[in-house]
């Protein structure tokens, strides 16, 4: 499977999102991961989606479509190595006072928060690379995980080569 992350500026308008997802649906293409958030400029949002195929035409047939669509302004491909891509996770881990301990120094080797501790849980905040997200999930494996959020990969491009002023 070939992964592709496209970050692309559209108009930040009702609907916008809709039409970007219902070229997804029609076409039958899965998004992996959709990220959306207003950029600098209020009139447009940047989102990310991360898709895969076994077709790397497929996969450029979609960057095309996604072109000719009205809201679209820019969309760029976000390869490995020319970006920096990052996701966040909230997990909600069930601990005792010895499991607090083990899970707040294990935290800490990865660089995450600790942004809530109840009497029987403690929530854990983590920014990175996907990989790295999963490496600490894989680490979990001995606490009771009761709740996770996850927020996809968003992403932008190095350097000043393809920036766009709209």
């Amino acid at each position: 499977m070939i992964q592709r992350i496209y970050s692309i500026l559209v108009d930040n308008t009702s609907g916008a999102l809709n039409r970007i997802a219902g070229l997804f649906s029609r076409r039958g293409y899965n998004i992996d991961s959709l990220t959306v958030g207003v950029t600098a400029d209020p009139k447009y949002s940047r989102m990310t989606i991360v898709t895969t195929s076994d077709d790397e035409l497929e996969l450029d047939q979609i960057g095309r479509q996604l072109a000719k669509l009205v809201d679209v302004r820019d969309i760029k491909v976000l390869k490995s190595g020319q970006s920096v891509n990052r996701e966040l996770i909230l997990v909600k881990v069930k601990t005792d006072k010895e499991q607090r301990r083990d899970l707040i120094e294990l935290a800490n080797i990865f660089r995450a928060k600790i942004v809530d501790v109840g009497t029987n849980s403690t929530i854990v905040e983590l920014t990175g690379t996907e990989n790295k997200l999963n490496a600490f999930l894989r680490l979990l494996d001995d606490y009771e995980i009761l709740e996770l959020a996850r927020t996809g990969i968003t992403g932008l491009s190095r350097g000043m080569d393809d920036v766009r002023y709209l």
